[in-house]
């Protein structure tokens, strides 16, 4: 089933830098993606592939910190049955208002209980590779989510504050907030924080400029997250800024987005990238069977 935003959440979205629907996709559908994260974070890779980063592994890194791996859809059909979904690049590109949408990087988020914050950010800081540099987020639950819990939080119109550079640490920094609260000081404003909280198959969507970051886990179940996050069905890369990892894509001589790597995922005129349904039903069921449901507030 399609998702259809009012006139309302939309201007919402753009008022607030982000919007929180209740259901996105079915919470039985959410459980077979997290059931994928133990084998993902412990090298089992259907599809051959290492993901693009591997963020924690396990007897390497403390198990109190985070655990994330971005493009798990490369290594893991199930993952790529969420992420790569026509619908998700439907509405951020309709949020966004591009002509279509493409997935520039998933995250697949596991916080443990006890695990440690990641630091307040903007995404679109770590973006000038990407020509526009910019990209527009869904975060997907898939347990349900509490503030207690370290779910994401959002500050309430901060993507109007201006453009900030990357953080100085990303995972497990003393104090989450640090950046931020330069940030709101700089504008004269006092941060609404403001955490998501869902069942479990929930979303946000957020802008690229909007301020958001992570507590501590101090609840007693784990917060698993699969975010999607796209660019511009347009997007090409920068011609003189490069991204260490994700420049390694990028043809000599040629800043087109190859598809390979950076498949569209939905456009207005129809397009989408022909082999993605194929790839995204392969290996298990569980792949195969991500019905989306209508949304709610």
């Amino acid at each position: 089933m399609t998702v259809d935003l009012s006139d309302a959440q939309i201007a919402q979205f753009h008022e607030d830098g982000f919007l929180i629907l209740n259901r996105l996709i079915a919470p039985e559908d959410a459980a077979r993606v997290a059931a994928r994260f133990e084998g993902l974070f412990r090298g089992r890779f259907e599809t051959g592939l290492y993901p693009d980063e591997w963020n924690w592994q396990e007897g390497r890194d403390s198990p109190d910190r985070t655990r994330q791996i971005c493009n798990g859809w490369k290594s893991d059909h199930t993952v790529a049955g969420l992420v790569l979904r026509a619908e998700i690049g439907r509405l951020c590109a309709t949020l966004a208002g591009w002509p279509g949408a493409r997935i520039a990087q998933d995250n697949v988020i596991w916080k443990p209980p006890g695990a440690k914050p990641l630091g307040f950010h903007q995404d679109n800081s770590y973006n000038a590779w990407i020509v526009p540099a910019e990209m527009l987020t869904c975060w997907i639950a898939l347990d349900p989510t509490s503030a207690a819990g370290g779910t994401i939080e959002y500050v309430r119109g901060s993507h109007r504050w201006g453009r900030y550079p990357p953080i100085a640490q990303f995972h497990a920094p003393e104090d989450y907030r640090k950046e931020l609260a330069a940030a709101a000081a700089e504008v004269g404003r006092t941060p609404e924080i403001v955490p998501v909280e869902v069942p479990a198959g929930g979303c946000a969507f957020h802008h690229g400029w909007t301020w958001h970051g992570s507590d501590r886990n101090r609840a007693d179940r784990p917060r698993r997250s699969a975010v999607a996050h796209c660019m511009s069905s347009d997007a090409r890369f920068h011609t003189t800024e490069v991204s260490y990892i994700y420049s390694r894509y990028k043809r000599v001589g040629d800043d087109s987005m190859d598809e390979s790597f950076f498949p569209v995922l939905w456009t207005r005129e129809g397009y989408r990238t022909a082999w993605l349904d194929d790839y995204m039903c392969r290996g298990s069921a569980a792949g195969r069977s991500l019905n989306y449901l209508a949304a709610g507030d």
